[in-house]
């Protein structure tokens, strides 16, 4: 739904949370510039946590072309803490196989060259209560802005950020209205830059961006042709094309007669400065042709839209400037190879709600803030390297390996990682290493906590979210007032812990603190003052 210049969408019971809207003294929690994924997941999960914020986006909807479509277990995992994970497979089904893979051919018609991935969600079983899934951007973003209106948030379009003003109680925003030009002023105590790759709030902070710089100047031709018995024997999720014209990518929906077809380089050298600006004397003539070279056959086609972006693997020099913080493409911009630019956005959100929220109710100090930049931005530059390695080894191979890492599994990546901060208790047991296989993280402080079945049918990710949760074995005890966990049998290996140990668990699922053996109860107090900079 298209919010009208000035109106403001608001839940029920959101308005007497956000009573300063109500009488024009404008003044929020947190205000969140962008609109798109990554902020209506910002707002989706303050909401979850109980605090109002405003979401405000240029534009006049949500996403209107497919974009981010390959979505990780751990984005499925957040989704469920939401309510959204069930409603978000099913969309995804209607949409896309869910067996769908990751192939090279030569073209729709032609040979097959190679399997990078022969299932989306192969190897998966056992390591999570969901599963990955192809659902298209433009399809998710008003689920998600559904269920932020319901959990409270407020969301308007057509306006722009002109000034963002800091002082030492909050942040003024100068905000004006794209439609009828008029200007006023927002009081924000922390603000949320979710404004995308050309993020102006980035660049009024004076942010810097580093990393691999630009690839290509790559276009996305969005298309109607009936592919389906071009594809009909293959194992359809993302299909790379390689052949003398052209390096790129489809996505096809599951009736084969609709997607995109993303064009990375042109020409059989793709060393040349040439071949990887696709945009430059591009005519509709021109894409036409491409886009036939890629299918590999002469059948009726239709161009709905040709958008121009530029493949860039490059990562902000920090992720906050005072009281304002940037997420998703903000703060990091990365080629679509691997699907990591939304689903790192979403962790980014994921990462820093919880920790808003903290400090907003006066249950954490602000010290805790700090923790957002110390935890996500070494993950947001690893993964910036690993998509640049898939890009260079899916997409333009010829140029060799110099400078590209090692592949990282992609599960490690997704619910392997290992933060570090001042939010995160060390046990000793700590190598540097930033991610690790899932199996062997046991509990480790600064992992995602793991995925059990509890006897209920649950997964004892079900019970994060919210609070802090003590994960303990049959012989201890949790102190009053902290929610808790019991284990037995071999289910206390999965945490790393024996009968009279336990670890602590935020509220996004990290494990904060552990004692593998015995702890007393006053540890688990000071511990959670620790974490929460009290």
């Amino acid at each position: 739904m298209n919010v009208a210049h000035h109106e403001i969408q608001l839940a029920d019971g959101a308005r007497d949370a956000y009573g300063p809207w109500m009488t024009g003294e404008e003044e929020v929690p947190v205000l969140i510039v962008g609109g798109s994924l990554v902020g209506l997941t910002t707002a989706m999960l303050l909401g979850h946590h109980g605090v109002p914020s405003l979401a405000l986006e240029r534009h006049a909807g949500t996403a209107i072309h497919p974009r981010a479509g390959h979505f990780q277990l751990r984005t499925l995992e957040i989704l469920r803490q939401v309510g959204l994970d069930e409603r978000v497979r099913a969309k995804s089904l209607e949409m896309y196989s869910a067996t769908g893979g990751i192939n090279a051919v030569e073209s729709l018609a032609g040979r097959e060259l190679g399997i990078y991935i022969k299932e989306l969600n192969e190897g998966v079983e056992g390591f999570s209560p969901t599963v990955r899934v192809f659902i298209n951007q433009d399809v998710l973003e008003p689920i998600l802005r559904e269920r932020a209106l319901e959990l409270g948030a407020a969301l308007q379009n057509r306006v722009d950020v002109v000034a963002l003003d800091q002082d030492g109680d909050g942040v003024v925003a100068t905000l004006r209205d794209l439609e009828g030009g008029g200007e006023r002023r927002v009081r924000a105590r922390y603000v949320v830059a979710a404004d995308g790759n050309r993020s102006r709030t980035r660049a009024r902070l004076g942010i810097a961006m580093q990393g691999y710089g630009e690839l290509s100047r790559s276009i996305t031709i969005y298309f109607r042709a009936d592919c389906s018995e071009l594809i009909r024997d293959r194992n359809q999720g993302v299909i790379y094309v390689h052949n003398p014209q052209l390096r790129g990518f489809f996505r096809l929906d599951r009736s084969g007669g609709t997607g995109f077809l993303v064009i990375n380089t042109v020409g059989e050298d793709v060393t040349t400065p040439e071949a990887i600006d696709v945009q430059t004397g591009l005519t509709d003539e021109r894409a036409r042709a491409l886009l036939r070279a890629a299918i590999g056959a002469d059948i009726p086609m239709e161009i709905v839209d040709v958008a121009l972006w530029r493949a860039e693997a490059i990562c902000a020099e920090r992720l906050c400037e005072g009281r304002v913080f940037l997420a998703g493409d903000a703060a990091h911009v990365v080629p679509p190879n691997g699907g990591y630019g939304g689903n790192t956005g979403v962790q980014d959100a994921h990462n820093l709600a919880w920790k808003l929220a903290a400090v907003v109710r006066g249950e954490a100090g602000p010290a805790l803030l700090d923790t957002y930049d110390a935890e996500r931005r070494p993950l947001d530059e690893l993964t910036v390297r690993q998509a640049y390695t898939r890009y260079a080894t899916r997409v333009v191979p010829e140029r060799g390996s110099d400078g590209v890492d090692p592949v990282v599994p992609d599960i490690e990546l997704e619910i392997g990682t290992v933060v570090r901060s001042s939010a995160v208790i060390g046990d000793g047991d700590d190598d540097g290493t930033l991610h690790l296989d899932p199996a062997q993280t046991r509990g480790r402080p600064g992992t995602r906590a793991p995925h059990l079945t509890l006897p209920d049918g649950r997964s004892t990710l079900d019970l994060f979210g919210r609070d802090f949760v003590l994960v303990h074995g049959p012989a201890a005890h949790a102190p009053p007032g902290i929610a808790a966990c019991r284990l037995d049998g071999e289910a206390l290996a999965v945490y790393g812990i024996e009968a009279a140990g336990a670890v602590l668990v935020r509220p996004d699922g990290i494990v904060a603190w552990r004692a593998p053996r015995m702890y007393e109860p006053a540890a688990v107090r000071q511990a959670l003052n620790t974490v929460l900079a009290r």
